[in-house]
């Protein structure tokens, strides 16, 4: 058996304030792209800290997950590469004055559901209105369900 194939582990906020959602522009080879704050899993760093810096480094707002949204595993079309998502939800602060965002990032947004669903050909991937749709329908489990163990 080939055990050279392994998926990219990512991470992803669901943020919510007032009806809204905290989501990045960001560039791609594909042009502009809405997307949750969200990123690779960095070696040595568990998922609840990738979240919290993928969101600080995407959007300059501290990030205090709270829940887990969902998992998901989803096979880019081209079938090159498989993402497996971990979606977290939780609260987050002001906007930090001053801070960069990551290269790529054109700046951070606040997008409402329908303005989310009205805007679906220029998402990242169809994972970023499933993790809001999973928000809105109350899916919210405990952090308790991840184990880091540090190295």
């Amino acid at each position: 058996m080939d055990r050279s194939w392994k998926p990219n582990v990512t991470v992803a906020a669901v943020i919510e304030r007032e009806g809204r959602f905290l989501m990045v522009e960001e560039e791609t080879a594909d042009g502009l792209r809405f997307n949750q704050p969200a990123g690779h899993l960095e070696e040595g760093e568990s998922l609840i800290e990738a979240a919290v810096r993928e969101t600080l480094e995407e959007t300059a707002h501290r990030f205090v997950p709270e829940y887990l949204v969902g998992i998901y595993q989803w096979p880019r079309p081209q079938g090159d590469i498989t993402y497996l998502r971990f979606a977290f939800g939780g609260a987050v602060g002001e906007l930090v004055a001053g801070r960069a965002l990551d290269e790529g990032i054109v700046r951070a947004v606040w997008m409402s559901a329908d303005e989310l669903r009205a805007s679906q050909a220029r998402h990242r991937s169809p994972l970023i209105l499933q993790c809001v749709d999973d928000w809105l329908a109350g899916r919210r489990y405990g952090l308790e369900l991840l184990r880091h163990y540090a190295a």
